[in-house]
C-alpha cells in the first residue's frame, strides 16, 4: 500500500525542481548584525550564538570560494555528481553596502558547481535596490531568501531583543515574493512566555503569507547567552519541551499550517557542549521518523485545519 503523503517535505521539493541531487553549502561571509553593532540594539537576540550553526570549514577568515570548495570536498565523497546552493547563513547576510553584497554573492555564483543562493537575513535588512538586484539574479539562478521571523507576537520579539516587529517581517516577505523570489520563514517554537495556543497561532498567521517554505526548531538554551541568564533568573518564563511533547506540538502546528508550504526542518541540534539544557539524544532523521509515526497514528495531514481561505490541497 502506498504511504500517505502527510506534509510537503523539502527533499521532495528539491527533486521536483532540480534534475540532480542538491546540497546547501554553508558560508560565513563575515557579516555583522544591526542589533549587535548598535544600529538597532546591542547584544544580539537573547538566544543567539552563531557558533551553533557553522561547520568547521565555515570561518570568515577564508574566502567564499575556499569555503565552498572545502564544503564540496566534504560532500563529494558520498555524492560525486550532486550540485550545490551557496547558503549565506551566519548573522545577517544582507547587512552591508550593496557593492559588497553584490561582490560576495557573485563570487559564490561564479563557482562552477553552484546553481543558486540561499540568503539568511532579518526582515528589517532588505531594501528595493537589493531586492531588485536579486530579482534579476533569479532569472538565471535559483534564489531563496530566508527570513528570521522567530515569532508572530510583538511582545515576544521585544522580549528576545529581535529589534523588529512582525509587521516588518510581513512586509519583507510580501515584497520579496512579489518579485517572484522564493521566501522561507524561520520560527522558534517554545520561546519564553508564549502559551501553547500562542505557539500554535503562529501557524495561522504565517499561513497567510506568500511563503514557499518554513523552518521550525525547538527552543535550545545556549550557554553564555542572555537567555541562559534569564532561565536561571525567571524559570517560570520557560517550558522546555521533551522530545515527545515537542512532537505533539509540531503535529498540531502542521495541522494548522498552509498545505502549500514546504517544511524544510522540524528541529535543530546544537553541539551538546554548548547546550545549557539537556538535549534529546535524537538525530534529525530519528526525530522525523518519530514525528511521521505520530502523524500516522493521529491521521494528521498538513493544512487539515488551516484557516487560509486560499489554501489548496496537499500535492
Amino acid at each position: 500500500m502506498q504511504k500517505i503523503k502527510r506534509y510537503n517535505d523539502y527533499s521532495t521539493y528539491l527533486k521536483l525542481h532540480f534534475p540532480h541531487k542538491m546540497q546547501k553549502i554553508t558560508i560565513h561571509a563575515g557579516f555583522s548584525c544591526p542589533n549587535r553593532d548598535g544600529k538597532v540594539g546591542y547584544g544580539g537576540c537573547t538566544y543567539c550564538n552563531n557558533q551553533t550553526f557553522n561547520p568547521e570549514y565555515c570561518t570568515p577568515d577564508k574566502s567564499i570560494t575556499q569555503q565552498i570548495t572545502e564544503g564540496i570536498e566534504f560532500f563529494r565523497k558520498k555524492y560525486p555528481e550532486q550540485r550545490y546552493l551557496a547558503y549565506f547563513q551566519a548573522y545577517t547576510n544582507t547587512y552591508d553596502s550593496f557593492d559588497i553584497l553584490q561582490q560576495k554573492y557573485e563570487e559564490a555564483l561564479s563557482h562552477p558547481c553552484v546553481e543558486g543562493l540561499v540568503i539568511g537575513t532579518r526582515p528589517d535588512c532588505v531594501n528595493d535596490e537589493l531586492l531588485n538586484y536579486l530579482q534579476e539574479l533569479n532569472k538565471k539562478y535559483y534564489i531563496m531568501m530566508e527570513y528570521g521571523v522567530e515569532s508572530t507576537l510583538d511582545k515576544t520579539l521585544a522580549l528576545i531583543n529581535r529589534g523588529h516587529s512582525y509587521e516588518t517581517a510581513e512586509k519583507a516577505i510580501k515584497e520579496t515574493a512579489a518579485r517572484n523570489i522564493e521566501t522561507c520563514a524561520h520560527l522558534i517554537l517554545g520561546l519564553p512566555q508564549e502559551s501553547e495556543e500562542e505557539i500554535l497561532s503562529h501557524a495561522d498567521r504565517i499561513s497567510q503569507l506568500p511563503l514557499k517554505s518554513i523552518k521550525l526548531h525547538q527552543l535550545q538554551i545556549i550557554k553564555g547567552t542572555k537567555m541562559a541568564q534569564q532561565i536561571q533568573e525567571h524559570p517560570e518564563w520557560f517550558h522546555l519541551y521533551s522530545a515527545e511533547e515537542y512532537i505533539d506540538l509540531v503535529v498540531r502546528f502542521i495541522e494548522r499550517l498552509n498545505p502549500n508550504f514546504v517544511i524544510e526542518r522540524f528541529v535543530s541540534q546544537s553541539p551538546k557542549e554548548l547546550l545549557l539544557n539537556e538535549g534529546w539524544g535524537l538525530k534529525n532523521f530519528e526525530f522525523t521518523a518519530k514525528l511521521e509515526k505520530r502523524m500516522d497514528e493521529l491521521n494528521i495531514i498538513q493544512g487539515k485545519h488551516c484557516q487560509n481561505k486560499y489554501k489548496n490541497s496537499l500535492t
